[in-house]
């Protein structure tokens, strides 16, 4: 069965494109995922810990044959494969894959919740997100992306480009 999945990318230490393509490309080499829509490449300040350099952010929306908790467990063995080492949370990292949205699912475990458990409250994940499919339903609320108020969260992003 396919499973429609909307991973965000982030990364903040030396090539940080290189390290977000090497990510989608190791998603896309695996037979059960394809890699369907990538959105444009956001800089934004650091959310959380501050006195970091700037990340680039991207989203991506994956069919996988996955479970969830195996997509999640792929993820994380993409991160090690492309180079992240070890960091403090929020801390200054080569790959972080986040798993945003999995189908119209509503899961948490001690591991992973979906819809993402901040989500929400982070411009450089909804943006990219609403770029590459507005119409996407937030299971919790309901409601189409592009109709929900961001309006009252720290603003992050500071440009867009394509890569």
């Amino acid at each position: 069965m396919d499973n429609i999945v909307f991973v965000g990318l982030g990364s903040n230490k030396n090539d940080r494109i290189a390290y977000i393509k090497k990510a989608l490309f190791y998603i896309s080499e695996n037979e059960l995922n394809t890699v369907e829509k990538i959105s444009s490449l956001y800089e934004s300040k650091p959310y959380g810990v501050k006195g970091q350099g700037n990340f680039y952010n991207a989203a991506a929306k994956i069919k996988t044959q996955l479970s969830i908790k195996d997509f999640f467990i792929f993820c994380k063995k993409i991160e090690k494969k492309v180079g992240r080492t070890k960091s403090i949370k929020w801390g200054a990292r080569e790959i972080d894959i986040d798993i945003l949205f999995y189908n119209d699912l509503i899961y948490s475990d001690n591991e992973l919740t979906v819809p993402h458990a901040e989500f929400l409250l982070r411009d450089f994940a909804f943006v990219p997100v609403i770029e590459i499919n507005p119409d996407l339903i937030h299971p919790v609320l309901n409601k189409k992306l592009s109709e929900i108020e961001f309006g009252n969260i720290e603003k992050n992003i500071i440009k867009k480009f394509t890569f």
